[in-house]
């Protein structure tokens, strides 16, 4: 026997010498048992064995997981408030920094002070749930009035909920129409409320819920110990987001966000669409002194205010671009934000021109001459009375700060 076991030992290190070390440690990964005997071939395996170890959820001591087993309101927001956090290898806790840096001031503010000494811990005295629960309320993730027993069973809705406002505060909303283009392709989807659709839709379009293969949502049915860890991995990874498929037939695009993230945007007609194609080929007149984001091209004067831009802390509004180019879809708007200072008018004087030669067409000269000459006066310091306009099929609304040498051009079709 003893021969035996050495034979087999020397059989071990000689296949992992001459394995590549990927190969070799993929081999061992996949010999390793889950920790749960009921969990194995379950279809959310590799979830359940990840959040167990970031500590979000325990098994039982009988040594089962219990995956299909139902979550209830109170577990599934003490699992919420973990995902944001760090476990370290002395056991304790603390915030993720990227989910604090997400926050608003006020709700840092708030984990900074009404919760200095949170420890992550069930409450020992009282209801175990209590602080969790009043955390995610106070950070406006949750609405403790919409719940009369915090014991009840979570269903689909609620779970869409949470992360609807969650997301609401940690990120962005998306594009309303898209995600309710996507909802309204369930067969069930009307057995929800108008507002729990609203909520269904976001979960949808972000990546964070799907439907089931039978092409209903599963409105009304409880979520289980397997489906909310798989719900807030993806929640608080970005990379595990279910990828959204858009159709450029259908005017969809995904645009880039802050934070190395996507949004899927609906144009409303086939101008924008193109006007959006422009914002991408005006920016690279300015070379590295742009951005593009969402449908806001910012143009900055150096690298210098560019940094000075994207690194400035959270809630602050001081520091700005000297001009930006957007659209908005949900009113179909176009417009051109221009802060007057130190020659921006003539930097960005031929990127303005480009955008407005493929909005207008052969009226692009009336606009830019429109242009010139509000820009001029403003930054002269001289009186302007002119507040809107009207060029082929558009209005143009002028909106003036004097003060700050500020001028806002904003385009609408006719009614």
């Amino acid at each position: 026997m003893k021969r035996l076991a050495l034979l087999m030992i020397g059989i071990t290190m000689v296949w992992a010498a001459i394995m590549p070390s990927s190969a070799y440690e993929k081999a061992v990964a996949a010999t390793e048992a889950s920790p749960f005997q009921d969990t194995q071939g379950h279809w959310a395996e590799k979830t359940i064995i990840e959040m167990v170890n970031r500590g979000i959820l325990e098994g039982y001591p009988d040594g089962t997981f219990r995956p299909e087993e139902t979550v209830k309101v109170d577990q599934f927001v003490k699992m919420l408030i973990l995902s944001y956090t760090d476990l370290h290898q002395n056991g304790s806790r603390s915030w993720n920094s990227g989910f604090m840096n997400a926050l608003s001031l006020e709700n840092q503010a708030i984990l900074k002070q009404d919760y200095r000494y949170f420890t992550f811990a069930p409450n020992t005295v009282g209801y175990w749930a209590k602080d969790f629960i009043d955390i995610a309320s106070d950070l406006h993730f949750l609405n403790k009035s919409r719940y009369s027993d915090f014991q009840m069973d979570m269903t689909r809705e609620n779970v869409a909920e949470v992360v609807y406002y969650t997301l609401q505060e940690t990120e962005f909303l998306e594009d309303s129409i898209y995600g309710q283009k996507m909802a309204q392709a369930f067969g069930d989807i009307k057995g929800a409320t108008e507002r729990e659709q609203r909520f269904i839709a976001e979960s949808l379009v972000k990546g964070i819920m799907e439907g089931y293969p039978n092409g209903f949502f599963g409105v009304g049915q409880k979520v289980t110990r397997a489906q909310a860890l798989v719900i807030l991995e993806r929640l608080t990874v970005k990379p595990q987001r279910l990828k959204i498929n858009v159709s450029p037939d259908k005017l969809e695009r995904i645009v880039p966000t802050f934070g190395g993230g996507s949004k899927v945007i609906v144009f409303p007609d086939k101008r924008m669409w193109d006007a959006y194609e422009s914002l991408l080929l005006v920016g690279q007149l300015r070379g590295a002194n742009h951005d593009l984001y969402d449908t806001t091209l910012r143009l900055f004067k150096d690298q210098t205010e560019k940094e000075n831009v994207l690194n400035r802390p959270a809630g602050t509004t001081v520091i700005n671009e000297e001009a930006a180019i957007w659209l908005d879809p949900q009113y179909n708007t176009y417009g051109i934000t221009m802060r007057l200072r130190d020659g921006s008018l003539a930097r960005n004087k031929e990127a303005v021109e480009m955008f407005a030669n493929g909005l207008f067409g052969y009226n692009a000269i009336a606009f830019k001459q429109l242009f010139s000459e509000v820009c001029e006066k403003v930054e002269k310091g001289e009186a302007v009375t002119q507040t809107h306009a009207s060029i082929g099929n558009d209005t143009i609304n002028i909106l003036i700060d004097s003060k700050q040498k500020q001028v806002i051009f904003s385009v609408a079709a006719k009614k």
